[in-house]
C-alpha cells in the first residue's frame, strides 16, 4: 500500500502537469494509451514468464525497474528537459513491468489462500489500489505547491523500498512448473498461445472473456475522460480533482471492504454483472452532474460496485484454472481485456476533442437536445460522451444476463484440485 500510494502521487502531479501545459483532454488520454498499450504486448509473454520463473524475484525486478523509470523523469524534470512525450515513455515502462507484477501476483493467490477465501484476498487488492486512491491525492493536494512534482517523484522513489522489503521477508510459494498438457517439445510461439486456447475452449470462461471485455471497454472510455472532464469544468482546479478522485477511493475501499468481511460470494457471476451495472448507474450521475457535491456523491457509488465487478471474476478464475497454468491463462484473458481498454484509451480523446465537445459548442439542433443534460459550459461534450459509456456498462451488465453459458459458468466449470502445501520455517515448499 505504501508503494502504491508513492506511485499513484507520481501519476496524480504528472496528470496535473499535463493538463497545465497542453489543456486538451487527449494529451491526457495518450498517457492512459501508451500505459496500456506495451501492456498487450507484454501480457503475450508474460503469462509464460510467470509459470517458468520464481514469481517473487519478478514482483521485485519489476518494483526495480519502474523505480528506475520514475528516477529518469525526476532527473529530466530538474534538469529542465521534461516534455509530454517523456510522459508517454514513463507510461510504457509502468505498463510493462506492471503487468508482470501484477500477473506474478494473481498468480500467486491460489497458491496461498484457500478457495473460501479467494472473493476476500482479490477484494483486499482493491483496498490497496483504492486507499492509495484516497490518500495520494491528499498528499499531492498538500504537498505539490510546496514542494512541486520533483518533490512529489522522490517520495515515490522512497516508497519503493517498502515494496522490495515486503516482498524480502514474505515467502511466497513457487509452483514447478507444468508445460501445456505435458507437450515437451512445444514451441514459444504454442506456449504463448496456449492460454487463449484454453480459455477458446471453455465456453464459460470465453463469455466471461468476452462480457468483461464489453465492459472494460465502456469503462476505459469514462475512466480516460474523467480527469479531463473535471478539470474542463473547474478551470483546471487540481484541489476539487483530488476530492473527486479522493471520492472514488474512499467508495472503492468501502466496497472492498465489505467483500472481505463477507467472505465468500454464492452466486459470483451475478456479482460480477450486478457490478457493472452499479458502476454504470454512478457514472450516468457523474455525467450529468455539473457541482462537486454531485460529482463526489455519484463517484463514490460508482467505484464502491468495482471492487465487486474485479472480485467476483477473480473468484471464479481462481477456483476454475490451475494455478500451474494460471500465469498463461491470466495473461491471456487479461490481454484480451487490455486490447479493449487500449482502443477505448486510444479513441477517447479524440472523440472528446473534436465531435462531443465541438458538437456542444455549436447552436445546431443537438446542442438544444442535450443542454439541459450537460450544459453548454467547458467539459460538456465530455460529460455527455461520459454518459453514454455509463450507458453502455448497465447494457453489458444486463445484456450479459440472457446468456446461460456465462450465468451458470459456476456449476459447467469444474473446480480444480490443487491443495496447499505447508511452507517450511523458511518459506520453501
Amino acid at each position: 500500500m505504501v508503494s502504491t500510494i508513492g506511485t499513484t502521487m507520481t501519476q496524480f502531479a504528472l496528470t496535473i502537469w499535463a493538463w497545465q501545459l497542453t489543456e486538451a483532454a487527449t494529451a491526457i488520454a495518450l498517457i492512459t494509451f501508451f500505459f496500456q498499450l506495451p501492456q498487450i504486448l507484454i501480457a503475450i509473454f508474460a503469462g509464460l514468464i510467470v509459470d517458468r520463473f520464481n514469481r517473487k524475484y519478478l514482483m521485485m525486478f519489476s518494483d526495480v525497474s519502474i523505480a528506475i523509470s520514475t528516477l529518469l523523469i525526476l532527473w529530466l524534470y530538474n534538469s529542465n528537459h521534461l516534455e509530454i512525450w517523456h510522459l508517454y515513455g514513463l507510461a510504457i515502462a509502468y505498463g510493462c513491468f506492471g503487468q508482470i507484477q501484477k500477473l506474478a501476483y494473481n498468480a500467486s493467490i491460489s497458491l496461498i489462500i484457500p478457495k473460501q477465501h479467494y472473493t476476500r484476498a482479490s477484494s483486499m487488492s482493491s483496498l490497496v489500489n483504492y486507499s492509495a486512491a484516497i490518500i495520494a491525492p491528499a498528499l499531492v493536494g498538500m504537498l505539490y505547491p510546496a514542494i512541486g512534482i520533483g518533490g512529489i517523484i522522490a517520495i515515490d522513489l522512497a516508497t519503493f523500498l517498502a515494496g522490495i522489503i515486503t516482498l524480502l521477508i514474505i515467502p511466497i510459494p513457487q509452483p514447478i512448473y507444468m508445460d501445456s498438457k505435458n507437450l515437451i517439445n512445444n514451441t514459444i510461439r504454442q506456449e504463448i498461445a496456449w492460454g487463449t486456447n484454453y480459455i477458446l475452449s471453455k465456453p464459460s470462461l470465453r463469455a466471461m472473456t468476452i462480457s468483461f471485455c464489453l465492459f472494460l471497454f465502456t469503462y476505459h472510455l469514462g475512466e480516460t475522460l474523467l480527469e479531463p472532464m473535471i478539470l474542463a469544468r473547474t478551470n483546471g482546479n487540481p484541489q476539487i480533482l483530488g476530492t473527486v478522485v479522493t471520492a472514488a477511493g474512499v467508495g472503492g475501499v468501502i466496497g472492498g471492504l465489505i467483500l472481505s468481511l463477507w467472505g465468500d460470494l454464492k452466486h459470483k457471476i451475478r456479482a460480477m454483472l450486478l457490478g457493472f451495472i452499479g458502476a454504470g448507474l454512478g457514472g450516468i450521475g457523474f455525467g450529468l452532474g455539473q457541482t462537486p457535491l454531485i460529482w463526489i456523491s455519484a463517484q463514490f457509488f460508482s467505484s464502491c460496485h468495482i471492487p465487486l465487478s474485479f472480485s467476483a471474476s477473480y473468484a471464479v478464475w481462481y477456483a476454475k484454472v490451475e494455478p500451474e497454468i494460471q500465469g498463461r491463462v491470466l495473461a491471456a484473458a487479461h490481454t484480451f481485456g487490455l486490447i479493449f481498454g487500449t482502443m477505448a484509451s486510444l479513441i477517447a480523446g479524440p472523440l472528446a476533442d473534436r465531435v462531443f465537445t465541438p458538437m456542444m459548442n455549436s447552436q445546431g439542433w443537438l446542442q438544444s437536445v442535450f443542454m439541459p443534460l450537460v450544459g453548454t459550459e467547458s467539459g460538456a461534450g465530455i460529460a455527455l460522451l461520459y454518459i453514454l459509456t455509463s450507458i453502455g456498462m448497465i447494457l453489458v451488465g444486463a445484456g450479459s444476463y440472457a446468456f446461460p453459458t456465462l450465468l451458470n459458468a459456476e456449476n459447467l466449470l469444474p473446480d480444480h484440485q490443487h491443495q496447499l502445501t505447508p511452507l517450511d520455517e523458511s518459506g520453501s515448499l
